[in-house]
């Protein structure tokens, strides 16, 4: 058996990220024959970790063909996003599916000791409404930029290792695998808010690594002649640009009022007759363009996924980012591109947090879901 597990975790892993598929399908992914993913699937079945369906109902002669499809209460991780004012715990479910989301109210600068406090709460709630008999599996966690012991204390909070990554590069996994970017091979992620940050994904592989070595999309430099100070030393990177508190400063706007929602509100106002605003907006998208177009001249992606305060921006600037796009990169390269919003909003970055618990798992479920019971 230990020979086939290898088999095992690939099926798993595909039946997991595509949701359910049928055994020919599964077999054409794999390239192995139907017997033998008949045998795959019956063992893992076994376990509690796949189910079949009937497929819809088809015209013709013979039985509808079943469909292979994941147990979400079977197995889950847990996941946590805190990199953000108010920190977020879930279970997560074989397949992607959020059985349970618990968000917390914190100050905006909460001392390590509140937020040890604030997780210990959530671990307790996420995991006390767990299914019984259901296989806690792995975990993962989302952080900001910013260097932190979050993932140690989460580590002795839950007696487990915990995987840790940054928000935004997790975000564009799940974009990637579950959102705007699926079944797409080249992916790049922007993501605005008070920095700017992304990810980018090249053949299905992330660029760079989960412990913070991953590309400093933020530092790009658009204006090095021009352009204000950034907090890397430099002058006139994307951040100066199109940072949450460059974008209201130059729309004439106190960044302290109503910070969170305040450029979605810059965005409405210059589409309500604001000069200010509308000057302001149009002039961001310049340089969203210009980063968008250095980003298709380098990795050449098949979709570029907009969110956070970049989304907005978008929305009302589209017209002066493709006009900058198509004004500084080749007609090969940005034909080849789409541009989109992210669909999985603010549980992107705690859906990309689940992927990193659930990879050692995908790799042996067997073994670990044993353990794990």
């Amino acid at each position: 058996m230990s020979r086939s597990r290898p088999s095992l975790g690939t099926l798993l892993k595909h039946v997991h990220r595509s949701g359910p598929m049928s055994r020919a399908a599964l077999a054409r992914h794999m390239g192995v024959n139907r017997s033998t993913i008949m045998a795959l699937t019956r063992e893992l079945a076994a376990a509690g970790l796949l189910e079949h369906q009937p497929a819809a109902a088809r015209s013709g002669a013979g039985r509808p063909s079943l469909l292979v499809r994941p147990r979400p209460e079977r197995a889950h991780v847990l996941a946590f996003d805190i990199g953000t004012d108010r920190p977020v715990a879930a279970r997560v479910g074989l397949g992607g599916q959020l059985l349970d989301r618990r968000e917390a109210d914190t100050p905006t600068h909460p001392s390590s000791r509140d937020m040890r406090d604030v997780l210990a709460e959530l671990s307790q709630q996420i995991q006390q409404s767990a299914t019984p008999g259901s296989a806690c599996v792995g975990a993962g966690a989302a952080l900001g930029a910013e260097p932190t012991t979050i993932g140690a204390d989460l580590q002795r909070l839950l007696g487990r290792p915990v995987a840790v990554g940054r928000r935004a590069q997790l975000a564009a996994v799940a974009e990637r695998e579950r959102g705007a970017g699926a079944g797409f091979r080249d992916v790049v992620y922007l993501q605005g808010g008070d920095r700017v940050d992304g990810g980018i994904v090249v053949d299905g592989a992330n660029l760079g690594r989960h412990d913070g070595q991953t590309p400093a999309i933020g530092h790009m430099l658009v204006d090095p002649q021009h352009g204000r100070p950034c907090s890397c030393g430099s002058l006139g990177c994307l951040d100066t640009k199109l940072g949450r508190d460059a974008l209201l400063a130059a729309a004439g706007r106190d960044p302290e009022v109503g910070h969170r929602d305040a450029v979605l509100a810059m965005v409405r106002d210059a589409a309500a007759g604001d000069e200010t605003a509308a000057e302001a907006l149009a002039i961001a998208g310049d340089w969203l363009g210009i980063a968008i177009a250095n980003l298709i001249t380098l990795v050449r992606p098949q979709v570029v996924i907009l969110d956070g305060t970049l989304r907005y921006l978008y929305a009302g600037a589209a017209e002066q980012v493709h006009a900058r796009i198509a004004h500084h990169s080749t007609p090969d390269t940005r034909r080849q591109t789409d541009l989109r919003p992210g669909i999985l909003g603010q549980n992107a970055a705690l859906l990309g947090a689940a992927e990193l618990g659930f990879a050692a798992f995908l790799d042996d479920p067997l073994h670990i879901t044993a353990a794990s019971a």
